[in-house]
């Protein structure tokens, strides 16, 4: 007989966060073999790589298990939990590791004292995001809490992070470092680790679901900027993300009606 205080875990979404938690995995240990293949030219690039799509794959598996979980209505704690801990691994740890091993080693202390500080800052917006989350108990807190997010979330960090280095790799195509470059990396991730817990607002597109309807020619539009992000993918998801994060600072300049149209908030007929 089931305990009444055992968790319900539902498959399907669960399995998307275990792909978030093993693309996270992955690209840790990608980063761990370039370092090992230090001196092995295009096969430590190749690991870092492999590392970055891994991290970029891991936003992906998030976009997708909740996404998934909300249109079965298995929304639970346990999958909440769950979801933060693989966010740990995939969107803290790896990002932090792969920027000290690019460019933060040179700077020995000081760069795991950085490194740290993005990994801290991360984690315990995932402990505030979990706390908030239950304690919106109502149905107005909760539904207004799903909106939007109050700071830049961290999976959307990784992935301008992630993104923003295969951009560098592909400009100095052949290095192992990123030329002079890399020295930007350290400040993105303290800027980001402070992203993380300003008052900025970014819509979550939680409303955004497999019943939204669009017109065609926004259909098309949607469509041809995919394929052009996946034929360009050495730069094009870092202009994505760079948007994203840009868009939080315009957002509130925008009129309502504007804004509802980008985020796709559901309108009442």
């Amino acid at each position: 007989m089931t305990s009444p205080h055992e968790p319900k875990i539902y498959l399907l979404p669960n399995l998307m966060t275990a792909g978030n938690l093993f693309c996270g995995f992955a690209a840790v240990l990608k980063i761990i073999e370039g370092a090992l293949l230090n001196n092995g030219g295009e096969s430590a690039i190749h690991s870092y790589h492999t590392a970055l799509a891994f991290i970029l794959g891991a936003c992906v598996f998030d976009l997708l298990d909740g996404r998934v979980a909300r249109l079965g209505g298995y929304e639970s704690p346990f999958g909440r939990e769950f979801d933060s801990l693989a966010d740990v691994v995939s969107f803290g740890l790896a990002p932090a590791l792969m920027v000290w091993q690019i460019v933060l080693q040179d700077f020995h202390k000081t760069g795991w004292v950085i490194a740290f500080v993005y990994l801290l800052c991360g984690t315990l917006r995932l402990a505030r995001f979990n706390c908030i989350a239950a304690s919106a108990s109502d149905t107005h807190e909760a539904k207004e809490h799903s909106k939007e997010f109050v700071g830049f979330p961290i999976p959307a960090a990784a992935g301008l992070i992630a993104s923003l280095t295969l951009f560098m790799l592909w400009l100095e195509e052949g290095e192992r470092t990123i030329g002079r470059w890399k020295f930007a990396l350290p400040a993105l991730l303290l800027f980001l680790s402070f992203m993380m817990f300003s008052k900025v607002r970014y819509p979550s597109f939680k409303g955004l679901n497999m019943r939204t309807q669009r017109s065609l020619p926004r259909f098309l539009l949607i469509i041809v900027v995919l394929a052009f992000a996946g034929l360009n993918y050495e730069w094009m998801p870092a202009v994505l993300f760079v948007l994203f994060l840009t868009y939080g600072f315009i957002r509130p300049l925008l009129s309502r009606p504007l804004r509802q149209e980008i985020e796709d908030e559901e309108h009442k007929e």
